[in-house]
């Protein structure tokens, strides 16, 4: 028997005194914690950082505009797909297990990327990084449930864990800048083999195994169904952005949404599902993986056109394009940790959609400034969304992990990696495509241009920046300011549809976390 204890934040099943008290966490632990955040530093960085190399790479590999947007997303598209089967490889095999084969993979495979010498190869890369990278993050937050037993120490090591996601999202851009200063577009990859080193050292010594007492099988054909689900709808939303409603597109989102069903049936079928997809009819439990979602399709859609914009048409050098992004990041972590003590008093329903207005608010900075000379407005925008995504983060992250059995830390934790991952490729593909339709409709060319030139130009806005540096000042001038117009004209669409996912992303969370009810760690 339990006795139900009714607080202003949410419904709590507390112990009788006849259960042991949860332990509360030794040096030791918070130790481990700063270990753990490694991984979640470098997978968070790595969704970030190449769209600030992006013009960089556009200039030596020369990818074309479908070609670009897959560099970026193979990466967290082959991720979203494995999360949630490595999350419950993990639950079997044990997190720390996995959390090490994935780091040394890691480290490898980024030294391949660092010097692809085609766009091809780089896509090949970016996809077998994914591959790895699905090891490390639910590993990180399933082994920090099984660290810190105590719920509040708990939800401060959340919050610490959230905000280092949230601080490598936003640190992608900075690093990736100094090293650009510096160096080839190669050495954003080679950043992952110095952090790795010592994780692969540290985490035997610090943190124990962990895994589910009783595992299912492993589901190999769930796991292709989570792949063919996801791919054929992101290679959809690019299609018909690229291509129109004539492409393959609309079939391919139909394939993605039938496999996506087919997937979820069998799922609920199954006596050892690889994916629980019962916790969904938790409102705390789908409502903050929906929460985290739209966050991070606004967090990623928004550096992916700002960084371009800093750089090709305020031409501010990659690491003045960094520090200009910096106060939003400061600004993501402070609101990441300053949120723990407001959640004890302020109930979900409210606290979220309050934080994710404020991220709209950013958005439609941008929509009423791109005209303006100053990046004075991309600063504050940027503040507003990080601290609205850093609050709503730490508080939805905390629900969906409490609100799973400790047993299946493993694949709650990968719901919610899969969130994040899949809100990192819908941000590229369904706002990057919108910008990059609007940018070939928009651009107005010089009529002496070759077909090559005027072909390289219309794809993106590094090529049309690099097609006008090859050309007579006047001429290059003209193009150069289509290419802006055109380009920031459709920045203003993307950061419309921001403001709109947000605010639907705030009229969620406060009708589906009513009454979390979160799953005692004992």
């Amino acid at each position: 028997m339990t006795n139900t204890t009714r607080t202003d934040t949410d419904t709590i099943e507390t112990p009788t005194s006849s259960a042991p008290a949860p332990q509360r966490a030794s040096r030791r632990a918070w130790i481990a914690l700063a270990v753990l955040m490694l991984p979640v530093l470098l997978v968070s960085v790595d969704n970030t950082v190449l769209s600030f190399a992006l013009p960089s790479i556009s200039r030596d590999l020369a990818p074309t505009a479908a070609q670009q947007l897959w560099i970026i997303d193979a990466y967290p598209l082959v991720l979203a797909g494995l999360l949630v089967a490595m999350g419950s490889a993990g639950d079997r095999f044990g997190r720390r297990r996995l959390l090490l084969i994935g780091s040394t993979g890691f480290a490898i495979v980024s030294i391949a990327a660092a010097f692809a010498p085609t766009a091809e190869a780089l896509i090949a890369a970016r996809a077998a990084l994914g591959f790895f990278g699905a090891m490390l993050m639910p590993s990180t937050l399933s082994l920090l449930r099984a660290v810190f037993t105590d719920r509040e120490q708990r939800r401060l090591a959340i919050a610490i864990w959230a905000s280092g996601f949230a601080a490598g999202s936003a640190l992608g851009p900075l690093v990736g800048g100094i090293l650009l200063e510096h160096f080839a577009w190669g050495s954003v990859f080679l950043l992952a083999v110095p952090v790795l080193v010592p994780l692969l050292v540290l985490v035997p010594l610090l943190i124990p195994e962990s895994r589910d007492p009783a595992p299912g099988r492993i589901d190999v054909a769930s796991t292709v169904l989570s792949l063919a689900a996801m791919g054929p709808v992101v290679y959809g939303i690019k299609s018909l952005a690229t291509e129109g409603v004539g492409g393959f597109g609309v079939q391919a989102i139909i394939i993605g949404l039938v496999c996506a069903a087919w997937f979820v049936r069998r799922q609920l079928r199954s006596d050892s599902p690889m994916l629980e997809v019962r916790l969904f009819r938790q409102g705390s439990f789908g409502g903050a993986v929906l929460v985290n979602l739209f966050s991070v399709i606004a967090l990623v859609g928004f550096l992916y056109f700002v960084s371009q914009h800093l750089q090709l048409i305020a031409e501010l050098t990659p690491v003045a394009a960094g520090l200009a992004l910096l106060p939003g990041l400061i600004a993501m972590i402070i609101a990441g940790l300053v949120v723990v003590p407001v959640a004890r008093r302020v109930r979900p329903r409210v606290l979220v959609p309050v934080a994710l207005l404020l991220s709209a608010s950013g958005y439609l900075v941008i929509a009423l400034s791109t005209s303006a000379e100053s990046i004075a407005p991309i600063v504050i925008a940027f503040m507003l969304l990080g601290v609205g995504i850093g609050a709503a983060e730490t508080v939805s992250n905390e629900l969906i992990l409490s609100s799973a059995p400790p047993a299946k830390a493993g694949a709650a934790s990968a719901v919610s990696e899969t969130a994040y991952e899949l809100g990192a490729v819908l941000g590229t593909a369904l706002l990057g495509s919108i910008l990059a339709a609007h940018f070939r409709a928009a651009i107005e060319l010089p009529a002496v241009l070759t077909g090559e030139q005027a072909a390289a130009a219309r794809e993106t806005l590094a090529g049309a920046v690099t097609v006008a540096e090859g050309l007579p000042a006047a001429v290059g001038a003209e193009l150069a300011a289509s290419a802006a117009h055109a380009f920031d004209g459709g920045v203003v669409v993307t950061s419309l549809i921001g403001v709109v996912l947000m605010a639907a992303a705030a009229v969620v969370a406060a009708v589906a976390l009513r009454n979390p009810r979160p799953v005692d760690a004992a």
